[in-house]
Formats: structure tokens, sequence, C-alpha cells
């Protein structure tokens, strides 16, 4: 009888080896999380003979557990679960619970890092009799199971419930923490590589933004005669918010647009793209630009979040006239470089940003009238509030500078100087925000330059 006892030992122990081989064979393939998941909630039933398992998977960010694939809940997984439960979340699948990792069996077993075994739930004060009571199903014994990754890394909770031949013992905790550890080496695998795969995409998406953005921009700036124009944009990230734009008018009109969306990203392009796209339809309909920047801001205050808005400078040159007749809502400093008196003016803006309010007023500010030789200057807040590493902004002073040592030259030049010297200042440091500047500069006579 002794011998006959060791042999069926040996034969119950032989027969949850090869299971946990089995199970650990088809966790090694090379399968996405939801395979994984199922996976892994089948092999842990069979191989543990139990009756329902659910595997958590772990939030860094949230510090949660979200229950994404489960044989336990199948009854409440699009219902909200009682309270303290936690409940499904509005931005997952509607199978998705998410529950605190710091409460319950699960949350003391991703706190602890260590199995915990109840074999009688109802005796155990950690256990929410709530979930029985909304499902109708008796938990009576169980197994919490961390899912710890490389480095200790937690990836989630394995729970396996009610052994079906009576309470998990010493043997079904060992197989349970063997079949934990693969679990979660190829559940951590497999989210790694759905992580790089999804950042990849990304990556290549937002290069194609950038380049479809960049390509909207003007590919060269319009010919008036009388008058020479420069621009240039960098958005800090792959696309930005801000966007400039040059119209000619027939012969002796140019439009001039520059707008800058708060933040910076695809939220922010796509803003200062509607914008821009919002103006040149407005001058192809002939409309007053009072008017059509009254339009465009009730437009934004309709579509754009509370908490964004756009800053927008829009004019219009006259040669005729040698004046810019502009609305500048939100947009400042605006440069006028008088080339006379060798000075530099500072406007600001003439109106609220666009897209606070749904009404806001548009009264015209007096027109910036154009002597030989002045510049104007459209300059996004990328160039005067790019910090040194000490943290002092480039300012509006070294761009007057800048503008009054190198006024004579080709405005392209002077465009290139001035990037140049932002980045000298700034250094290696990261670009903190989008760049865009627009200059117009009116022909001084020969004799003058």
């Amino acid at each position: 009888m002794h011998d006959g006892g060791l042999t069926r030992c040996a034969e119950v122990e032989s027969c949850a080896l090869w299971r946990i081989l089995d199970a650990t064979r088809h966790l090694a393939a090379p399968l996405g999380v939801d395979e994984i998941l199922q996976r892994a909630t089948a092999s842990a039933l069979r191989v543990l003979d139990a009756d329902r398992v659910s595997v958590f998977l772990h939030d860094a960010k949230t510090d949660e557990l979200y229950l994404k694939v489960s044989t336990c809940f199948p009854e409440i997984r699009s219902r909200e679960l009682p309270d303290g439960m936690g409940s499904p979340n509005p931005h997952d699948a509607p199978q998705v619970i998410r529950i605190s990792a710091h409460s319950g069996i699960a949350g003391e077993t991703a706190q602890r890092r260590r199995l915990i075994n109840v074999p009688d739930c109802y005796a155990d004060p950690r256990f929410n009799m709530e979930v029985d009571r909304e499902t109708g199903y008796i938990t009576k014994c169980l197994l919490s199971v961390p899912l710890l990754g490389v480095d200790e890394t937690l990836v989630g909770v394995l729970q396996v419930l009610n052994k079906r031949s009576g309470a998990f013992n010493e043997d079904d905790e060992q197989i349970a923490t063997i079949l934990a550890a693969q679990c979660a080496v190829a559940l951590q695998r497999a989210m790694l590589m759905e992580e790089y795969v999804l950042k990849q995409k990304m990556e290549r998406d937002l290069l194609l933004a950038r380049e479809i953005q960049l390509s909207a921009l003007p590919r060269h700036m319009p010919a008036l005669a009388g008058y020479e124009f420069a621009a240039w944009s960098r958005p800090a990230d792959e696309t930005g918010g801000d966007t400039y734009d040059a119209v000619t008018l027939g012969e002796e009109r140019v439009a001039l647009l520059m707008a800058d969306a708060t933040g910076h990203g695809i939220g922010p392009a796509l803003s200062a793209s509607q914008l821009r796209a919002m103006f040149r339809m407005g001058l192809l309909l002939g409309a007053d630009l009072g008017e059509l920047m009254s339009k465009i801001n009730h437009q934004l205050h309709a579509d754009l979040p509370a908490d964004r808005f756009i800053t927008a400078f829009a004019g219009i040159l006259d040669r005729s006239e040698n004046r810019i007749r502009y609305h500048s809502g939100g947009q400042a400093p605006l440069m006028h470089y008088r080339a006379e008196q060798d000075r530099v003016d500072w406007l600001e803006a003439s109106t609220l940003p666009l897209g606070i309010l749904a009404s806001v007023p548009f009264i015209p500010p007096p027109p910036i009238e154009l002597r030989p030789g002045d510049i104007f200057a459209l300059i996004s807040d990328g160039f005067f509030e790019a910090a040194n590493r000490a943290g002092e902004q480039f300012g509006k002073h070294r761009i007057e500078e800048l503008i009054r040592s190198r006024h004579r030259e080709p405005l392209d030049e002077i465009r290139s100087e001035l990037c140049d010297a932002v980045r000298d200042f700034a250094g290696d440091g990261p670009q903190e925000d989008d760049m865009t500047i627009v200059l117009v500069r009116r022909d001084a006579p020969p004799a003058a330059r």
C-alpha cells in the first residue's frame, strides 16, 4: 500500500508537471495580449481544476487593476460594480472593470507581491461578498497570485476561484506560482510589443501629419511691387499649433495671417489649420476683414474646448496706401521697425484671442503705415520665450537689436540670423514652443540703402 501511495503521488505530480509544461508551451507562442489572457485563464482552469479564473492587469499610470478578460463576472461585465468595487471605465471596452490597486484581496496581492490563499472566503474580512450577492455566484475558496514580470515589475494579479475538489493546497499554490510566472513574462512581452508597434504607428502618423501641415504653408511668398516678404515656421513637436499665410489679392494687396493655437501637437495643429481654411475662404468670398474675423471667432468658440483658444493676426497690406489694416486677436507683440528713426515700435493686440467669447468687438486699430525701409514682423512666442540654461528668455530687446543692426539685409537672411541667434541663446535644450515668423519690408530708395 505504501508503494502504491507513492506511485499515485508520482503520477499526480507527473500529470501536474505535464499540464504546466503544456500551459507554458501555449503561453510562449508569439501572441497578442488578449490571446494570452484567454489562454492564461483556460490554462489556470485546467491545471488547477478550478471553476472560475480572472486576470487583472495593472495600469501603472492610474495605479489600478483592470479586469479585461475573465470567466468570473460574465453577468456584470457591462454593468456597474457594487460600491467599493470600481466600475467600468468609459474609455475602455464595455467589459473592462477597474478597481484600486490598494483595495481588496487583489489589491493586497499586488501591494505585497505575494500569493494569498483564502480557504474560506466568507470567513475572510478582506473578501467583498457584494459581488456574490450581485451575481448569485458563491465564492468558496480563492487563490490570488501576483503576476510579476522582469525586474519584479507588477503586471497584474491572477485569481483562481473554487477548486472543484475542495480548498487549494500547497501543491496548488506552487503550481499557481509557476503558472503565474510564465503568464506574467508572456503578458509583459506582448504588452511591450503592442506598445512598441503602437508607438511606431503613432510616429509614422505624426510624421505624415507634420509633412501635411508644413506642405500646406505657402511654398513661395507673394510678389508685390515695392515690397519684400519672408516667412518660416518650425513646430516644437511633430505637429504644432502655429500657422501663417500670405494671399495675393489682385495687383495691389496681400492678405497676411499668423495664428498660434494654445498647446502644440495634433489638436492645436487641426485648430490652426481650421482657422487658416476659414480665413482663405472668407477672402475668396470678398468678406470685410472685421466681419470675417468675427465669424471665425464665433465658429472657433463653438468648436474649441473651453480651455482652448487661438491668438491670430489678420491684416491686408495695400501698396497703393502703403498701409496694413489689421485685427490682432491676442497676437502680440507686433514689431514695426521705423527706418527713418532707426527705432522699433512694439504694438499690442487689438482684441481678445479667438474662441474665448462668442461675440467679440472687432474695432479696427489705426493702420500700420510703412515708410521706405520699414519692416513689419509677426513673431510667435517661441522666439520671445526661448530660454537659456539660466532660465532667461530671449525677449524683445534681442530681437530689436538684431533687426536694427541687420535691417538692410535681405529678409531671408535676417530671418535666418534671428533663428540662429535664438538657437545659440537656448543652447542644446529642446525647443519648448512652436516658432513662426513673417517679415514684410517696404523697399527703400537706392540712395538710402
